[in-house]
């Protein structure tokens, strides 16, 4: 109605009409930025990315959290959909530019693992084995861990955990064998390292030591070992 102000929702509209606004015509909504809400009907959808270039973006971020083998970024690719012939393909260039190198993997990997944990020959053929590190190239690798190194650190374990540890002799014993044992060393070697470390600390400990015929012993443990190992 002519002469008289629109009622609003938020009280009364003052403002002048605008030329060839007659107040019926619905205006198109708009959003908080002022866009029209209609789809823009001259926009194209984005090209589908390349499978190898995003295989290469799941590889560098593999990469970017620690050193990994062909056999993880393979498991890494199939699982995001990765066709076995593009990944292929990546990792073979990865292979020959030396970003993927499993022999420089298993040798870093034995002596980080050897010198932080403690681990021996056998716990860590177990974890290179789990990456997917072949038996030649993890069998390499291990080789630089002699067996006069190994029995070094297996002594160094069983010094630093006698500082703690308390008991009769003969618990003590038990519980530092299995600690090794658990770490990857044969019974030889354990029971050895366990047997010369009790001898050192007190009589008590020492003249238990002495009854402990540690090559009949690690006999035995090798026997028990060898029949409740589970075949691989």
């Amino acid at each position: 109605m002519a002469g008289r102000r629109a009622r609003t929702g938020r009280g009364w509209d003052a403002s002048p009409p605008r030329a060839g606004d007659d107040n019926t015509t619905p205006r198109p909504r708009r959003g908080r930025r002022g866009r029209s809400e209609e789809a823009d009907p001259e926009a194209t959808p984005a090209p589908p990315r390349d499978e190898a270039e995003v295989a290469r973006e799941i590889c560098l971020r593999q990469l970017a959290v620690r050193p990994r083998t062909r056999a993880e970024l393979a498991g890494a690719l199939a699982k995001r959909g990765i066709s076995e012939e593009v990944s292929a393909q990546v990792l073979d260039r990865y292979d020959e530019v030396g970003i993927i190198d499993d022999a420089a993997f298993a040798r870093a990997w034995v002596s980080s693992r050897h010198a932080g944990r403690g681990l021996a020959r056998r716990a860590l053929a177990n974890e290179l084995r789990q990456r997917g590190v072949d038996g030649d190239t993890a069998s390499e690798a291990l080789g630089e861990l002699d067996e006069e190194t190994e029995a070094e650190t297996a002594r160094a374990l069983v010094d630093r955990k006698l500082r703690s540890v308390r008991g009769e002799p003969d618990a003590v014993f038990r519980r530092l064998v299995g600690m090794l044992a658990r770490k990857g060393y044969p019974p030889g070697v354990a029971i050895r390292a366990v047997k010369d470390a009790l001898a050192a600390q007190s009589a008590e400990a020492a003249e238990f030591a002495d009854q402990i015929d540690a090559d009949a012993l690690a006999d035995a443990e090798g026997e028990l070992d060898r029949d409740n190992r589970v075949p691989e």
